[in-house]
């Protein structure tokens, strides 16, 4: 098997780590023109200083010991498998760097033998990398639950980021789907990474040289629609694993009805994506707004509301903590606003300096006063001729609802291909 063959067949096998975005470009320059966009593999992630970079995303293999039933690398699956060498994708990472298509490596991989086994393998391309051809790119590896603890330490020291995918949310929902897997063996590596994150920036303070530890942290991923378990179940855990292991980033990933299984929901179930799109949305508040897990959501209402996002839900559900006096409110209480961000919140209380704000002032900060105008005051006074009931700023701030997410519907992402075909047609 050639090597673009192998890519074709570890790239696509990648895809459904959504740790970082697939491009879905598959673009080649004309002649005369220069740059390149491959669909094989190429992902972007975002650098602290917020450049863009596009990374090769790929799989060390795709042969796996495991027979989890959500996944399409699973044992008992019939698909073709391929496997890289350590030097073969040292040599395919610096090819694609040399001629410019990518920054960095996001690197996975099946469970090949055994978790050690795998994860020497990964080590090997790593110190390839790092050492033989001196690349210090970016580089994202997926740690091997189960691997031992001294690999895991030596990976880290090689990689800029590490993560370790929860995948489910509950030990049940793991039993069943994943049963070669246990919550124990993922959450210690979890752990591990983030104990030597933490000694690892002590030692810098008192050692300039100190060989540095996954120094952009750590993610982890969760499915989401595979199983049974609710939005307040699985935001209470990311919340949990935010306090207890510092992690930089939860990413959910709805369901992909990829393979059969009597376990999972049926092929013909859509991925729940607005029930994705509302996880990240309260996944920023949790990082961002201060708000808990139990504020959002609680046992009585476990679910989103499908037509607010949980910000405007909140807001709507606490009419006394309104309206805002945005002139005098401290910025953890701006933050709850609707409408107001992290950005604008800080320049409100740097325009507060020079004087009072009005609503036009606001407009001009950046505040989305179609959102904010409900729930603030400026100079004690609401915007000019708002008239309001709780219902009707419901409805106002529920007006944008796709025709696809009226009840008996599933969202759906659109495909810019079949609005062309009908265009033409």
């Amino acid at each position: 098997m050639d090597m673009l063959e192998k890519l074709e067949i570890l790239a696509d096998a990648a895809k459904y780590d959504v740790a970082c975005t697939s491009s879905g470009a598959d673009k080649r320059p004309a002649p005369g023109g220069i740059g390149s966009a491959m669909a094989m593999g190429c992902c972007h992630t975002f650098t602290a200083d917020g450049r863009c970079i596009s990374l090769l995303k790929v799989l060390m293999t795709n042969i796996c010991v495991h027979d989890c039933k959500y996944c399409v690398n699973r044992r008992s699956n019939d698909t073709k498998r391929a496997a890289f060498t350590p030097e073969e994708l040292a040599e395919l990472t610096m090819q694609f760097y040399r001629r410019n298509y990518i920054e960095g490596l996001f690197i996975s991989s099946g469970v090949f033998r055994n978790p050690d086994y795998t994860c020497e393998q990964m080590i090997r391309t790593l110190e390839i990398l790092r050492f033989r051809y001196q690349f210090h790119g970016y580089i994202h590896a997926k740690a091997i639950p189960g691997a031992d603890p001294r690999l895991i330490q030596q990976l880290g020291l090689l990689a800029d980021r590490m993560s370790v995918n929860i995948e489910l949310p509950s030990a049940q929902s793991l039993s069943l789907l994943a049963p070669d897997k246990n919550r124990k063996a993922i959450l210690s590596p979890m752990r591990q990474i983030g104990d030597g994150i933490a000694e690892n920036r002590r030692d810098i303070v008192h050692y300039r040289h100190a060989p540095k530890f996954a120094p952009a942290g750590q993610s982890t991923q969760m499915i989401v629609g595979a199983s049974p378990e609710s939005d307040y179940q699985i935001l209470t855990l990311s919340e949990a694993l935010y306090k207890k292991y510092a992690l930089k980033r939860v990413f959910f990933s709805a369901y992909v009805p990829v393979v059969e299984d009597p376990a999972l929901p049926g092929k013909e179930t859509k991925p729940p994506l607005l029930r994705e799109h509302r996880l990240y949305q309260a996944d920023w508040l949790l990082r961002f707004y201060g708000f808990s897990a139990g504020e959002i959501l609680d046992e009585a209402h476990p679910y989103f509301d499908p037509w607010l996002d949980p910000k405007c839900n909140w807001a709507l559900s606490h009419p006394d903590f309104f309206p805002v006096e945005v002139n005098r409110a401290p910025q953890e209480v701006l933050l709850r606003v609707p409408g107001i961000g992290v950005k604008s919140a800080t320049r409100i209380l740097e325009a507060r300096r020079s004087g009072s704000l009005d609503f036009a002032g606001l407009k001009k900060i950046g505040v989305v006063l179609k959102r904010a105008q409900y729930f603030i005051t400026c100079k004690g006074k609401m915007m000019e001729h708002l008239r309001f009931s709780p219902e009707t700023a419901r409805l106002a701030l529920s007006s944008e609802r796709s025709v696809t997410e009226l009840p008996g519907h599933q969202p759906e992402q659109l495909n810019l291909l079949e609005q062309a075909k009908w265009m033409k047609a």
